[in-house]
């Protein structure tokens, strides 16, 4: 290849704000004291916090500086599976920017928040009408809360019938917070193996289906970028047995309009906003996890609901089935308008999203899976999933790879997930790649390939060019530093 994804450059230390600042630097002035001096006892308020005493340009400076270290959607491919990082459109930033709702206090009274209540009353029977379920709450703050919020309404549909139930089915394609969102509720997990496909047989579910199992939690399309083919013969086993399907909806962008999560028999069902529908993603930020059910589940929703009421919309506490209250005030505001906006600005062109989500996926696995282990050589949805075992036999490791690609400007695909996998390497290039972006990315996953057979040391020392290599990465997240 004759081009890479980066090179070398200007990288800047940063010292800690501690060691900048001098003793008189000061950054905003305050307007002259109108008021008598008054001396706080100084037991009483503690010796104060220990802040550094910086100009503005000192400030201004240093979060620059920092910035130029990150890596992000806006600065290039982020091709992490199982995470949907595409590049959000900046109309959806504005809209969640309009001072009536950002500026909008979560105490204010529903005549002073029609416009809010509103955009959460229809974004709740859009996503109905995305994933053909009956009843939706906005309120999980995150995809495992909305986990959480289904399994306790598992509990809570269990309990009214009067047969509480203690297991949970969870397929070893699944993602890796099912098992303890379940936990959360008191059900032990039963791990179902996928087949040689790489999905669930009904077989398999049958066999460990019982009367005290609750139900099966099955993310579809699962890890493996597979579309779990016999979903509703599953569903009808799980049913039969008097169970409930939760249906992990992490992996929505591949399926948005195409396919129909009632009538394949999911009962319970999380969406990620944060991930398919135009939100921030990734660094801890806000995230949104609505939970969609079909109708016989939705007296068990969180409280408060958005009703309406005549013309007004309303919170309403008034539905005595419910699981009760998630947190307090309603959900991640901002990251709900985002959504709202990315399904308005889209329409039926949502289909097309996930159209090329798939077409991009199976356009890297058909170019790579002559370069890398592919371990299910089928058409796959929104990501597909190689591993190390070609590699291995020149001394490389996944974890090689993955720092190689720094040293090209690109950052690492998910690794080491699915565990069902050895050595994994999981590639999700979402929609929003084009062709050229998807050419300079596979050629250099080909260079690096080959460099791993004629010049396998160049991996293991990988990477070389960032201002910071291998980290001890079980020290770093034990014993974070911060320094620059």
């Amino acid at each position: 290849m004759n081009t890479t994804g980066g090179t070398t450059g200007l990288v800047l230390n940063e010292p800690l704000l501690w060691e900048k600042g001098k003793t008189g630097r000061c950054g905003f002035s305050l307007p002259r004291r109108d008021v008598e001096h008054f001396t706080v006892d100084e037991e009483l308020m503690g010796a104060g916090p220990d802040l550094p005493d910086l100009s503005e340009v000192d400030v201004v400076r240093h979060y620059t500086r920092l910035s130029t270290w990150n890596f992000g959607v806006d600065t290039g491919l982020y091709p992490l599976g199982s995470c949907t990082m595409k590049y959000n459109p900046k109309t959806n930033e504005r809209q969640a920017a309009l001072p009536g709702f950002a500026d909008a206090h979560p105490l204010l009274p529903p005549e002073l928040s029609q416009g809010a209540l509103r955009l959460m009353f229809e974004l709740e029977r859009l996503l109905a009408e995305i994933t053909g379920l009956d009843a939706v709450t906005l309120q999980p703050a995150a995809g495992a809360q909305g986990e959480l919020t289904g399994m306790l309404i598992f509990h809570a549909y269990h309990q009214q019938q009067g047969k509480p139930r203690s297991k949970i089915l969870i397929p070893d394609t699944a993602h890796g917070t099912n098992p303890a969102s379940a936990a959360l509720c008191g059900y032990r997990s039963v791990p179902v193996k996928s087949n040689d496909q790489g999905v669930l047989s009904p077989e398999a579910v049958a066999a460990l289906m019982d009367e005290e199992t609750a139900g099966i939690m099955v993310t579809n399309p699962n890890t493996l970028g597979l579309f779990e083919e016999n979903i509703k013969a599953i569903a009808d086993i799980v049913h039969a047995k008097g169970g409930l399907v939760y249906g992990d909806g992490a992996n929505m962008n591949a399926v948005m309009g195409i396919v129909d999560m009632g009538a394949i028999g999911i009962d319970v069902m999380h969406l990620n906003l944060h991930k398919t529908f135009s939100t921030p993603h990734g660094g801890g930020g806000p995230g949104a996890g609505p939970v969609c059910v079909r109708k016989h589940l939705e007296p068990f929703l969180p409280v408060p609901r958005v009703v309406k009421a005549g013309d007004q919309y309303l919170l309403s506490d008034d539905f005595p089935d419910s699981v009760g209250k998630l947190h307090a005030f309603y959900g991640n505001f901002g990251i709900l308008a985002r959504a709202y906006s990315y399904i308005l600005s889209l329409g039926a062109q949502l289909k097309e999203v996930s159209q090329l989500a798939v077409l991009n996926a199976n356009y890297v696995k058909a170019q790579l899976k002559d370069v890398l282990h592919l371990p299910y050589d089928g058409p796959c949805m929104h990501e597909c999933v190689f591993s190390d075992h070609d590699l291995e036999r020149d001394g490389v490791k996944t974890l090689d790879l993955a720092k190689r690609l720094i040293d090209y400007g690109f950052h690492p695909p998910t690794i080491y997930f699915p565990l069902v996998v050895h050595g994994a390497i999981m590639i999700e290039p979402t929609e929003t790649e084009c062709k050229e972006d998807l050419d300079l990315f596979i050629d250099t996953i080909k260079t690096i390939v080959a460099e791993a057979r004629e010049h396998p040391e160049l991996l293991r020392e990988a990477p070389v060019r960032p201002k910071v290599r291998r980290l001890d990465e079980t020290t770093a997240a034990r014993h974070p530093c911060l320094r620059g």
